[in-house]
């Protein structure tokens, strides 16, 4: 066989497939005509580790397929990425170079013949003969294989470009199956009431969107803080990257590692396929930690090393991932009273309280429980696959009197359950838990303010406020208080109190 005749055979097996090794099992019955061959190795650089990952092998009792990772020191690395042309390893003939390669080609009894592999100038990897015994390997044989070095690396480039390929496809695929299920599952309330009980709220919000730091949302179980978390990342510059929630009080303690930062196949009983976690999944966007306080201590430790240091492993493996995450967390837990009870660290604390937020409960703005009833109306009613039902006169007063400990979550359940129970598609809300309770609360309290007689007016006045004082046990101002009852300022009801001589006793809290 003519050299024209071998490199064309070569470079026809060489390229036959997209999986390297079954082209370079092909290629190695050719070899083994023409060359002293037992063993054939594909190696590729891998310039992140300093190290040669072993990725394809073949020999006469088969194929082996490894990847393995063979680490350099800077030295070897620099002779191994700048080598241009074919070199012959003999453990026969040792010399001070050789000893230097000595992790690289393993000084046994066999000869080496290594062929550097590069595109376009660029380093990729190395094609290794090898064979049992000394002086196997001639310079007609180092040249033989110069002439078919450009196929291997056309051929490992494209392999190598196609497993990349199929990587991505993989994670896009598996981002998919995520995705959707995380819209099946989230059906959460509309921001409804920016403009009313959330104004605050929302003034915080845009104050940090645009920043990268993070947040602590403080609020009941209920108040929507997730709807928050998402607020801030589509008003930040993150918003067209993924958005991923984590409820850590939903997680048990040993699947959390799992689930926050992933896995490698074979890791554990189970573990059939490498599984990126949350972080991997928010790289580039927003990661939200809910229920932060419900983490155990040990996992506590090893979230705040990830927001530390931006940088992650996955369960089993050994390589270090860095992320590029914003952080937000919400808890409706007293941090402050669990670290003074060593039920959370400190420096997690301080980490994650950069810039908290106070979310309201829906009794402290009542003012949004109207527009969320019929918002959820709607939704609900959709949803069921029922024709739309109207509210009636008065059904939203009872709503807006209820304490509403469930807050906007118990809201919607509420009108869920109400659309199931009047068919006759009217909405009453007169079957609120502790309803009875309330009407006999609400006439009570009409009861005290009413004046048993006519009197002056200053006189009528200051009656009815000191009437709305005993109601409100002393409170003028902020949510509940004498003012808000009234519908007046509370600097102006101060003064009139002044003006009228009514005193009152000094309470903790007061404003």
């Amino acid at each position: 066989m003519t050299s024209g005749d071998f490199f064309r055979d070569i470079t026809l097996r060489v390229c036959s497939s997209l999986d390297i090794r079954v082209s370079l099992d092909r290629c190695y019955d050719l070899l083994r005509q023409h060359l002293p061959v037992d063993t054939l190795f594909l190696d590729i650089h891998d310039p992140k580790l300093g190290a040669i990952r072993r990725i394809a092998q073949t020999s006469a009792s088969g194929q082996v397929n490894r990847d393995e990772i063979i680490p350099l020191s800077e030295e070897i690395w620099q002779q191994v990425v700048t080598l241009k042309t074919p070199e012959i390893f003999d453990s026969a003939h040792e010399t001070a170079h050789t000893k230097k390669m000595a992790d690289l080609v393993q000084r046994t009894d066999h000869c080496d013949l290594v062929i550097p592999l590069n595109i376009e100038g660029h380093p990729i990897g190395v094609l290794v003969l090898r064979a049992s015994g000394s002086d196997r390997y001639q310079a007609q044989h180092a040249e033989l294989m110069q002439s078919v070095a450009e196929p291997f690396a056309i051929a490992l480039a494209n392999a190598l470009a196609h497993q990349e390929l199929l990587h991505y496809r993989d994670i896009l695929l598996d981002d998919n199956s995520f995705y959707r299920h995380e819209l099946a599952a989230d059906r959460g309330e509309a921001l409804i009431g920016a403009d009313a009980g959330l104004y605050n709220v929302m003034e915080a919000v845009h104050q940090v969107a645009p920043l990268n730091n993070t947040v602590l949302l403080v609020g009941e179980t209920g108040v929507g803080k997730e709807v928050i978390a998402n607020a801030i990342h589509q008003n930040s510059p993150r918003r067209d990257a993924p958005f991923i929630k984590v409820n850590c009080g939903a997680i048990s303690e040993g699947l959390i590692d799992s689930e926050l930062f992933g896995h490698e196949k074979g890791a554990f009983t189970g573990a059939i396929a490498t599984k990126r976690g949350r972080f991997e999944r928010a790289d580039g966007g927003t990661l939200f930690l809910d229920e932060i306080g419900e983490l155990p201590l040990a996992a506590q430790t090893r979230l705040l090393r990830v927001l530390q240091t931006r940088e992650l492993e996955r369960v089993g493996g050994t390589r270090t991932i860095p992320v590029n995450i914003r952080i937000i967390a919400a808890t409706h837990r007293n941090l402050e009273q669990m670290i003074a009870e060593n039920r959370f660290r400190e420096d997690l604390w301080f980490r994650i309280n950069a810039f908290p937020i106070f979310i309201p409960p829906l009794r402290q703005r009542r003012e949004d429980i109207a527009p969320l009833a019929r918002h959820f109306v709607i939704t609900r009613s959709q949803d069921m696959g029922v024709a739309l039902p109207t509210i009636v006169p008065g059904a939203l007063e009872r709503l807006k009197n209820y304490s509403w400990p469930g807050n906007v979550r118990e809201l919607q359940n509420i009108v869920e359950r109400e659309i199931i129970r009047c068919r006759d598609g009217k909405l009453t809300f007169d079957n609120l838990p502790g309803h009875q309770e309330i009407l006999t609360e609400s006439k009570s309290r009409e009861d005290k303010l009413r004046l048993p007689t006519p009197v002056n007016l200053d006189a009528a006045m200051a009656r009815h406020i000191e009437q709305v004082l005993k109601i409100t046990n002393g409170k003028i101002s902020g949510p509940g208080g004498a003012a808000e009852l009234m519908g007046i300022n509370s600097t102006t009801l101060r003064s009139r109190m002044c003006k009228l001589g009514i005193r009152k006793t000094k309470r903790v809290g007061d404003k």
